[in-house]
Protein backbone atom coordinates (compact mmCIF):
# COMPACT_ATOMS: atom_id res chain seq x y z
CA UNK A 1 0.00 0.00 0.00
CA UNK A 2 0.93 3.45 -0.98
CA UNK A 3 1.69 6.36 1.55
CA UNK A 4 -1.70 7.99 -0.36
CA UNK A 5 -3.42 5.34 -0.05
CA UNK A 6 -2.52 4.76 3.93
CA UNK A 7 -3.78 8.30 4.31
CA UNK A 8 -6.92 7.78 2.15
CA UNK A 9 -7.20 4.70 4.87
CA UNK A 10 -6.86 6.29 7.70
CA UNK A 11 -9.22 9.26 6.75
CA UNK A 12 -11.83 6.93 5.68
CA UNK A 13 -13.11 6.94 9.16
CA UNK A 14 -14.29 10.46 9.02
CA UNK A 15 -16.85 9.80 6.38
CA UNK A 16 -15.40 12.20 4.04
CA UNK A 17 -18.13 13.46 0.65
CA UNK A 18 -14.46 14.54 -0.59
CA UNK A 19 -11.02 13.32 -0.04
CA UNK A 20 -8.53 14.86 -1.93
CA UNK A 21 -4.81 14.44 -0.99
CA UNK A 22 -2.12 16.00 -3.20
CA UNK A 23 1.88 14.74 -2.95
CA UNK A 24 3.85 17.97 -2.82
CA UNK A 25 6.95 16.61 -2.13
CA UNK A 26 8.50 17.45 -4.98
CA UNK A 27 8.36 21.03 -4.80
CA UNK A 28 10.37 20.82 -1.24
CA UNK A 29 13.25 19.02 -2.19
CA UNK A 30 16.17 20.01 -0.61
CA UNK A 31 14.40 21.14 2.45
CA UNK A 32 16.08 22.31 5.42
CA UNK A 33 15.14 20.20 8.35
CA UNK A 34 13.23 17.21 6.32
CA UNK A 35 14.22 13.89 7.02
CA UNK A 36 12.82 12.02 4.50
CA UNK A 37 8.62 11.91 5.14
CA UNK A 38 6.71 13.48 2.31
CA UNK A 39 4.62 16.61 2.21
CA UNK A 40 1.37 16.27 1.52
CA UNK A 41 -1.77 18.86 0.91
CA UNK A 42 -5.56 17.84 2.09
CA UNK A 43 -8.58 18.33 1.19
CA UNK A 44 -11.72 16.58 3.47
CA UNK A 45 -15.13 17.44 3.53
CA UNK A 46 -16.83 16.01 5.97
CA UNK A 47 -20.40 16.08 7.86
CA UNK A 48 -17.85 15.13 11.21
CA UNK A 49 -16.79 18.81 10.66
CA UNK A 50 -20.41 20.17 11.34
CA UNK A 51 -20.02 22.74 14.38
CA UNK A 52 -16.53 22.36 14.68
CA UNK A 53 -13.52 24.68 14.90
CA UNK A 54 -10.43 24.66 12.24
CA UNK A 55 -8.47 22.97 15.56
CA UNK A 56 -10.57 20.43 16.17
CA UNK A 57 -10.68 19.56 13.11
CA UNK A 58 -7.02 19.23 12.22
CA UNK A 59 -6.50 17.80 15.66
CA UNK A 60 -8.89 14.98 14.16
CA UNK A 61 -6.88 14.56 11.21
CA UNK A 62 -4.08 14.71 12.71
CA UNK A 63 -4.84 12.12 15.41
CA UNK A 64 -5.14 9.81 12.39
CA UNK A 65 -2.07 10.00 10.79
CA UNK A 66 0.23 10.71 13.89
CA UNK A 67 2.07 7.77 14.06
CA UNK A 68 2.84 8.41 10.55
CA UNK A 69 4.81 11.72 11.38
CA UNK A 70 7.74 13.47 11.04
CA UNK A 71 9.26 9.69 9.18
CA UNK A 72 6.56 9.42 6.63
CA UNK A 73 4.72 12.62 6.61
CA UNK A 74 6.91 15.71 7.21
CA UNK A 75 4.21 18.03 6.22
CA UNK A 76 0.73 18.69 5.74
CA UNK A 77 -1.50 21.69 4.63
CA UNK A 78 -5.28 20.99 5.55
CA UNK A 79 -8.14 22.01 4.34
CA UNK A 80 -11.04 20.38 6.83
CA UNK A 81 -14.63 21.68 5.31
CA UNK A 82 -17.84 20.94 7.03
CA UNK A 83 -20.81 20.07 4.85
CA UNK A 84 -22.96 22.40 5.71
CA UNK A 85 -20.76 25.59 4.71
CA UNK A 86 -19.12 26.62 1.04
CA UNK A 87 -15.84 25.69 -0.01
CA UNK A 88 -12.88 28.58 0.16
CA UNK A 89 -12.66 30.36 -3.14
CA UNK A 90 -8.81 29.89 -4.60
Amino acid sequence: MTLIEEIRVRLSVLAPLVLEIKDDSALHAGHQGNGGGGHFSLTVVSSQFCGKSQIIRHRSIYQLVADLMPHQIHALSIQAIATDESPPKL
